[in-house]
């Protein structure tokens, strides 16, 4: 759905002529291509060498939203390439991969708030567009400025948008299910606002969240403990004895399938108490269908047996961290940035979820013995598969296996 018309200065262009996207495509598989990924998965997933296994997810790593975002920036910088280039934020979150862009000279703009950065830019100047999208009011400033745009805002985020657009347009609330803070939960909630600023939302990010929501549904209550407990996660001037009446359930893509789920099941009960009928309640499928196959493929992957389970990927990407959460209820999980997390056998460097700090930790008894050890490895939306690669090395390695053996397995 295009934003909406207005102050239309800002220049849509289109990067992805056939005589650059030749050019993208071989830059962007030998930065993230991986022929030892690609042999695993030809071999049912899995590679055993000596008494050691790594077992790949059936699905993991880059989705098509991500390549296509990636694929953009390259193609803006060839289209481009003597003009300024700016990224609002992140184009994902994965390091290496916005580590690659910034040596392509392309800068990366602050995202939590329209700064005095964005004063600055010209007419004469590109500015990327996310796969995460960005929220209404950035697009409008750069609008106003007659930017060159290159969007790369993902098809599942802006299913999103036209969900919570007609919530607005039907003066009902949107209840998002994400976390406040984060780019693409920012720029939905812009969208719930509607084309004319009168819409209404509020963010959950937990069952604790949604319950206190399902509660003032029910009974109404304590205003101020509502605000407190919602604070930054509220559409402005809202009522919540006016503004819960009518509620639709949407969420950022990127959140756990069976959460969100069941965030959707309790708001409705919770309408179907009060009104006797669901009538003022309504829900359409915005679960990203990328995030759901990887979610399902960890799922199936986890009745198998194993010893240990790496996800590797970006600490601030969602829905890599989901599939820590999934993991870890079942065994021994570790989040590791890239493959030097992996120091020695003796310990690891990854992030707790829990601690919300990376910290350093020791291996299962398994991994330091001599016996056989089987590892998992899967990788969120925005893991590209070399870094799996160096993953896959690094664990032989650490296991007396060399590089040259596993490429010749």
């Amino acid at each position: 759905m295009p934003e909406p018309a207005g102050k239309e200065k800002r220049k849509r262009v289109n990067v992805r002529r056939p005589d650059v996207m030749k050019v993208v495509t071989e830059e962007v598989e030998a930065h993230y291509r991986s022929s030892i990924v690609e042999k695993i998965k030809t071999h049912g997933g899995s590679l055993t060498l000596g008494n050691t296994t790594i077992r790949l997810a059936q699905q993991f790593g880059f989705c098509y939203g991500v390549e296509r975002a990636i694929d953009l920036a390259y193609a803006a910088r060839k289209v481009f390439p003597e003009q300024r280039i700016f990224l609002i934020g992140e184009i994902i979150h994965n390091p290496e991969v916005n580590r690659q862009l910034a040596d392509m000279g392309i800068v990366s703009l602050p995202w939590k708030q329209l700064s005095a950065d964005y004063d600055d830019l010209t007419e004469d100047d590109v500015v990327i567009v996310p796969a995460f999208g960005a929220p209404t009011h950035f697009m409008e400033k750069i609008a106003s400025l007659g930017c060159y745009v290159v969007d790369t805002t993902c098809g599942d985020v802006m299913k999103v948008w036209r969900r919570v657009r007609t919530y607005a347009k039907e003066g009902m609330t949107s209840i998002i299910h994400g976390k406040a803070g984060h780019e693409e939960t920012q720029a939905t909630a812009s969208r719930a606002l509607g084309d004319d600023g009168t819409g209404h939302y509020v963010v959950v990010l937990t069952l604790d969240d949604t319950d206190f929501l399902c509660r003032y549904i029910r009974e109404g209550g304590d205003r101020e403990a509502f605000f407190a407990r919602f604070e930054n996660a509220l559409s402005p001037g809202f009522d919540p004895d006016q503004h819960l009446h009518r509620v639709g359930v949407a969420n950022q893509t990127t959140m756990l399938k069976s959460e969100t789920e069941e965030i959707q099941r309790r708001v409705k009960k919770a309408v179907i108490t009060r009104d006797g009928d669901d009538a003022n309640f309504i829900v359409f499928d915005t679960i990203c269908g990328a995030t759901q196959e990887r979610q399902d493929a960890l799922f199936e992957m986890l009745k198998k047996p194993m010893d240990l389970m790496l996800v590797v990927g970006g600490y601030n990407s969602s829905n890599t961290s989901h599939l820590v959460e999934i993991a870890e209820q079942e065994l021994p999980t570790f989040f590791i940035r890239n493959a030097s997390c992996l120091r020695d056998l003796e310990e690891v460097i990854h992030y707790d979820l829990h601690k919300k700090s990376e910290v350093t930790s020791g291996y299962p008894a398994a991994i330091l013995g001599d016996g056989p050890v089987t590892v998992g490895i899967t990788a969120g939306a925005s893991c590209p598969n070399n870094l799996i690669e160096d993953t896959i090395f690094k664990i032989f390695a650490m296991r007396g296996i060399d590089e040259a053996a596993v490429r010749a397995a």
